[in-house]
């Protein structure tokens, strides 16, 4: 806790404010039954991600056949979506089992810092391989001198870092905030809205630079995305091979399903006057990135992918031997 965190608080106790030490999250509705059938979803869907996103991890190291850039960046990807949905669904689910969940002030900054940072960490990472499938079909006979192990290391290490770097300014400055009543956030996570409107600071600054920070991030490592998916597109029409065509279009539209689901939520919900945000709708699309997302990753990377089909069916096969 900082000085002036301190200093707030003897201020506030001194003229007869309350001092908000811990948050409830509401979550999404008090209907028992409605609550009942959301928890069994949620869960199952949690679930499955986690185990999808476990299995990839495994099979990706376990398999010299998937020791491979794509590969490499798609293990990152699946470790940080095991993480980034765990950052909220427990929460979530607690909270649909009981009929009040409450947050320290200090867990709630704590949760507001990992789920931005590993959100920005899965932007780059996402721009990251849509520039290395750029090289590998723009320019296949360069991609294994380019895209080799020194640049793969470089490129993850660069996104993980940039992640847990951009939203540390702007979590700092929330961590300066006083909290004097009501308690109550009306989302299932700590997200900087419900946040700013609880807040009885002025949060003008806080909302500017995090809203700045986080417009930077998500349309910056988007256009770098979709710039690449564009010259990718152009170069599979120039295909003279109409199978060849066919292969390559529909291993890009995988992943540029990936692509337009996160980004179009995270758009949508973070890229926008703060004046305009609905917490009923926000609460609801929150759920496409913090938990429909992390599911969709294993399932549209893997399934149609033939290589990690057939590692997969190769590590059962070991382990029935």
């Amino acid at each position: 806790m900082t000085f002036f965190t301190i200093f707030v608080l003897i201020y506030m106790e001194q003229n007869n404010q309350t001092v908000v030490r811990e948050f409830i999250l509401l979550g999404f509705t008090s209907q028992w039954n409605l609550q009942v059938l959301l928890f069994v979803f949620i869960l199952f869907i949690y679930m499955l991600s986690l185990m999808g996103n476990f299995l990839i991890i495994v099979v990706v190291l376990a398999e010299p056949l998937l020791h491979t850039p794509m590969y490499f960046f798609l293990g990152n990807l699946s470790f940080l979506e095991i993480w980034y949905t765990s950052i909220t669904v427990p929460k979530l689910l607690a909270n649909f089992l009981s009929r009040s969940i409450t947050i320290t002030v200090n867990g709630c900054v704590t949760q507001y810092y990992f789920f931005f940072s590993l959100g920005a960490t899965e932007c780059f990472l996402l721009a990251v391989m849509a520039y290395d499938r750029y090289l590998a079909i723009c320019s296949p006979l360069h991609y294994s001198t380019i895209m080799n192990h020194r640049l793969c290391f470089h490129l993850s290490t660069s996104s993980w870092v940039g992640g847990f770097l951009s939203p540390l300014l702007p979590t700092i400055l929330i961590s300066q905030l006083s909290f004097c009543g009501p308690q109550k956030i009306n989302h299932f996570f700590c997200d900087s809205d419900p946040i700013f409107k609880l807040s009885c600071s002025d949060t003008y600054i806080q909302e500017a630079i995090g809203y700045t920070f986080s417009s930077v991030v998500i349309l910056s490592s988007f256009l770098l995305t979709m710039s690449s998916y564009v010259n990718i597109i152009a170069n599979i029409v120039k295909l003279t091979s109409a199978k060849a065509r066919k292969k390559t279009f529909s291993t890009c539209a995988s992943h540029l399903t990936v692509v337009t689901i996160y980004y179009g939520t995270i758009i949508f919900t973070y890229v926008r006057a703060p004046s305009t945000y609905s917490f009923g709708l926000g609460k609801v699309v929150s759920v496409f990135y913090c938990v429909i997302t992390p599911l969709l990753n294993p399932l549209i990377y893997t399934l149609r992918n033939k290589d990690v089909k057939k590692a997969i069916w190769k590590s059962f096969t070991r382990m029935r031997q």
